[in-house]
């Protein structure tokens, strides 16, 4: 009998546990990946925002070069949907030269009307 009350929390937290959405999480913190020899290249950036233009789902950032010399950046988007799955066909990756001092938007159209998330990923 000591043991029914035991089940009993076991049961309830069980099922709490299948009332939950499946999702996989992107939360704002893992919106914006750069390696660190980007940020050791004196390249900064804003994380990706969404919005949408013409009926289309847009994602935003802008690169900034704080460095004397042009730096060259490659960028990938990765979209998500309301569920936190990725969306393929994944983008091709890009590549943007940042002339010295200034900053350069990029951005990227989700191929995929149901994206809701984005991550931008900044490498060398």
């Amino acid at each position: 009998m000591k043991n029914k009350p035991l089940l009993t929390l076991l049961a309830v937290i069980v099922m709490a546990g299948c009332s939950s959405k499946p999702a996989i999480p992107v939360n704002d913190g893992q919106t914006l990946v750069m390696e660190a020899s980007v940020l050791a290249a004196g390249v900064s950036a804003e994380k990706p925002e969404i919005s949408t233009d013409k009926g289309a789902t847009v994602s935003r950032s802008q690169l900034y070069n704080e460095q004397s010399n042009p730096v060259i950046i490659n960028y990938r988007f990765y979209w998500y949907d309301e569920k936190g799955l990725e969306i393929h066909p994944l983008e091709q990756p890009r590549t943007i030269t940042l002339p010295a001092k200034s900053s350069v938007s990029v951005s990227s159209i989700a191929s995929y009307p149901d994206a809701r998330k984005v991550r931008l990923s900044l490498s060398l």
